[in-house]
């Protein structure tokens, strides 16, 4: 279960949780929604608030399982992470996650400061074990925590905003995210919360540390060509937010897209 956990968390805070910015969101906040759903069945929905003041944000998220995925699994978590605004994006200052099921709860709290992360405070402890790639020092420096890494800020929906390198870390975990660009495209459907031009990216899910060598769900992210990231512009404040997140599994098609914004 440790095995699965580490990169469950990893991959799906940075992949399912960590979609919206807006720069001239009020002080009481904007509110986006999404559906995760895997092998074309919903399994979740996602609410995120921001608000900003000043040059600083706060960000709240929370997401429960809903559909036929109650059947099997009843559960909810809620992520939240605040720091500062920059001209590239956002900076991580608190990272903090929680799960909760009905017999199991996990936290985990970590502090970033100047792109620098902390080691982070588990509830459960996590048990040692010789299998988990050791975290150092220089693994936590020039971070970011896995929400606020994937706001981009660019002059322009291009090409250019893809040509990046997320390097992200948890508290536990650090692993990076190379994107590269595919193509420009137009999102047409009704069903969704937006219409018009986004930029497609590819993604790579590259293990650094925290993870454990011999699990086979990291074993098979990192070997994942198919993780994709299509980004939308957020009117015109120079941000842009995932507009729907695909990523290859052996359960079917796991996808994340945005059904209302507000």
């Amino acid at each position: 279960m440790k095995r699965f956990s580490l990169s469950v968390l990893a991959a799906g805070a940075a992949l399912f949780f960590g979609p919206i910015l807006s720069a001239s969101a009020q002080q009481d906040g904007s509110v986006a929604s999404y559906v995760v759903s895997i092998g074309g069945i919903n399994v979740s929905n996602i609410d995120i608030r921001l608000a900003t003041e000043g040059s600083s944000y706060q960000l709240d998220l929370s997401a429960d399982v809903t559909g036929l995925a109650q059947v099997v699994a009843q559960g909810a978590g809620s992520v939240n992470s605040s720091g500062s605004l920059t001209a590239t994006g956002l900076q991580a200052q608190r990272f903090y996650l929680e799960t909760r099921t009905a017999s199991e709860r996990f936290s985990l709290q970590t502090a970033y400061s100047n792109g620098n992360g902390a080691t982070g405070t588990v509830i459960p402890a996590l048990a040692d074990n010789p299998d988990r790639v050791a975290v150092s020092g220089a693994h936590r420096s020039g971070v970011n925590d896995p929400l606020a890494a994937f706001i981009l800020r660019g002059s322009a929906l291009d090409g250019a905003l893809c040509n990046r390198t997320l390097r992200i870390y948890t508290g536990i975990e650090r692993f990076d995210m190379p994107m590269s660009y595919v193509e420009t495209t137009t999102a047409t459907s009704a069903r969704t919360g937006y219409q018009g031009p986004v930029v497609l990216c590819a993604m790579r899910y590259v293990p650094v540390s925290g993870h454990f060598e011999s699990s086979e769900i990291t074993q098979y992210l990192a070997s994942s060509n198919r993780m994709l990231i299509w980004y939308m512009p957020l009117a015109d404040s120079g941000f842009f937010i995932p507009y729907r997140v695909l990523m290859g599994s052996s359960f079917g098609d796991i996808s994340m897209v945005l059904v209302r914004l507000q």
